[in-house]
């Protein structure tokens, strides 16, 4: 997969755990991180009508990581649906090159009172479209 999107994900000291790699549930703050920051960018308010809730989450760990690494959380998109985003995540080591672990993150997009799903928003479609699918996929 070739993430068109990289958030920069610099470790932190508390996020090693007792076994001296940083925790599992780390990986899933830089991914969910990484995909708020861009929808966010890209026009979600989380205090507008829309909210963006995470249906289903997976993380495969593919080597370790712990502090001082520098990482980075590479974001593209598998699946654009009428209601729902499927994200295809990496967390990947500072030059690119090797994926420490790779996730996916289903979005389902809800109207903020009724909490029922609604289309994704507009302008997040045309920017998941322009910056983050392959043009096969579009």
């Amino acid at each position: 997969m070739s993430y068109r999107y990289h958030h920069p994900f610099p470790t932190r000291w508390n996020d090693n755990d007792q076994y001296g790699h940083m925790n599992n549930a780390v990986f899933y703050e830089a991914m969910d991180t990484a995909v708020n920051v861009w929808m966010g960018r890209h026009g979600l308010d989380p205090q507008g009508g829309t909210f963006a809730f995470c249906v289903t989450s997976g993380c495969t760990f593919h080597a370790s990581a712990s502090f001082p690494d520098e990482l980075s959380v590479g974001v593209g998109v598998e699946r654009l649906g009428t209601t729902s985003i499927t994200w295809s995540l990496g967390i990947l080591r500072e030059d690119g090159t090797d994926q420490v672990a790779t996730g996916t993150f289903v979005h389902v997009f809800v109207d903020a009172v009724t909490r029922r799903p609604v289309p994704v928003p507009e302008r997040i479609r045309a920017a998941v479209r322009a910056e983050l699918m392959e043009d096969g996929q579009r």
